[in-house]
């Protein structure tokens, strides 16, 4: 995305931004979710990108003991191409060390590393830059990858370098299978409120010691924030009123859109065409990891039996059998008939299922009606658009009965196709209201959660074990 833009000008004011928060309406960041990570990667496509687009997330990160890496990959030296008194060569070193105090200010013991490429050329450098940005990311995550989350300067920002940059990141972290947010800069100073999508922001609340270590390292660039001489050409790049956007008490973040947090729900013809192409989709009868998964999925439940039970996306019914064994009723719901078929093949030759039923629904719109004391919610929230997930769960919080139970499970690694990701589901779903978290299973594969109501006893508490 291109867009034209001078920096000099004012720019859409800070004051219209505040009036119209369009922030407020934004999916929060949840800390024990979007934050439960071993590293934090920022990637920045000139010295001070970080400090503007992510010195909230960064100090917040390194509160939390979370490692966080920083990598950069212009000196920014071309910021002031007019200037009579700084040489490309002595801006370039002198960015260097002011990125280095801030970055030292926001996140105490940040590995740091600069790539040197050339600033305002990294179209022309790209395949330079995605082969040292993978190097860097692999440096830091290795054979055996931590959980790690990369932000990088959005691929729509308008500026060149940032969505260059925006967008290696993106393809790399799906490469990798890492979580990636794009953070904006320019997008504040051209872009209006009126005409902004917000669907695919993710926002982070800073608390007062972030903002306030965010503030102070939005000084330490100076070079940026404050004109190098009197002299014309020696003007702050990023003056008061730029400036004042990153003051606020919020960050930004896009989700990309490939590999989640965009798009449509996928319709009901991307399954049956999916079913149509393979005779074990998914590999349920035929992969150890489908059969272990389920074994967890089952293991976690926190009560022997169950009165009434709905698999939401029962597929071709391999769950479905399990759960018929420890429950009075169940109903399976799947939006593929062909999926349904084998599922009622599978009962069939399972024998003693008369207490399951089958049924065709595209979901969330149409949701089963009544209560149950357990909902699996299993590999089918990021198959949903935004909105729709958001129906989803407040449908979802409706049909749990007052004793209810809440599985959700889902496929953690990116997947092009689907509008959004397991981490999107898990924190949706546990944000509800009145729910907490009673078990987590996470693996680099998948996430696995029992959400419970909030005064739901514990499983050894149920059982008179524990007073």
């Amino acid at each position: 995305m291109s867009v034209a833009f001078d920096h000099r000008e004012p720019g859409t004011p800070e004051s219209e931004w505040q009036r119209a928060r369009p922030w407020a309406a934004a999916r929060a960041l949840d800390h024990d979710v979007d934050l439960d990570i071993d590293v934090l990667i920022v990637l920045a496509a000139h010295p001070d990108d970080e400090t503007l687009g992510a010195g909230g997330l960064m100090a917040t990160a390194a509160a939390r003991g979370i490692r966080v890496v920083v990598v950069v990959a212009t000196d920014g030296d071309a910021s002031h191409p007019d200037s009579p008194t700084w040489p490309r060569q002595a801006l370039a070193r002198e960015r260097r060390v002011e990125l280095a105090r801030a970055v030292d200010s926001l996140a105490p013991g940040s590995a740091l590393s600069f790539l040197g490429l050339p600033d305002g050329q990294l179209r022309e450098r790209r395949k330079n830059l995605t082969r040292r940005v993978r190097s860097a990311i692999l440096d830091e995550t290795g054979e055996d990858p931590p959980r790690a989350l990369v932000v990088a300067p959005w691929s729509g920002d308008g500026h060149r370098d940032h969505r260059i940059l925006g967008e290696v990141a993106e393809d790399l972290s799906a490469e990798l299978g890492h979580r990636a947010l794009g953070y904006p800069i320019w997008f504040w100073h051209w872009a209006h409120p009126s005409e902004i999508d917000t669907k695919a922001w993710a926002v982070l609340t800073l608390e007062p010691t972030a903002l306030a270590a965010k503030r102070r390292a939005l000084h330490e660039h100076a070079t940026q924030v404050r004109p190098l001489s009197p002299a014309p050409g020696d003007e702050a790049l990023i003056h008061e009123d730029m400036r004042a956007h990153f003051e606020r008490d919020v960050e930004v973040f896009v989700v990309p859109a490939s590999g989640g947090g965009g798009g449509e729900s996928l319709a009901p013809s991307f399954f049956e065409d999916f079913y149509a192409r393979h005779d074990d989709p998914w590999g349920f009868d035929t992969r150890w990891y489908e059969e272990r998964k389920r074994a967890l999925v089952m293991a976690v439940l926190p009560r022997a039996r169950f009165r009434d039970v709905v698999e939401l996306g029962c597929a071709t019914g391999a769950l479905t059998v399990e759960l018929a064994t420890r429950a009075d009723r169940v109903l399976g719901l799947d939006a593929s008939d062909e999926a349904l078929a084998r599922a009622r093949q599978r009962l069939e030759r399972q024998g003693n299922a008369e207490h399951v039923t089958l049924e065709r629904a595209t979901l969330p719109a149409e949701w089963p009606e009544g209560t149950f004391d357990l909902i699996v919610m299993s590999e089918i929230g990021y198959y949903w658009s935004r909105p729709d997930l958001l129906d989803a769960a407040r449908r979802t919080l409706a049909g749990l009965s007052p004793d209810g139970v809440l599985v959700v499970c889902h496929w953690r690694h990116l997947v092009a196709e689907y509008p959004g990701t397991a981490h999107d589901v898990h924190a949706v779903l546990r944000a509800l209201p009145g729910l907490r978290l009673l078990a987590r299973h996470e693996e680099e594969d998948f996430f696995l959660n029992v959400l419970v109501r909030s005064d739901a006893p514990s499983v050894a508490r149920a059982a008179g074990l524990v007073r």
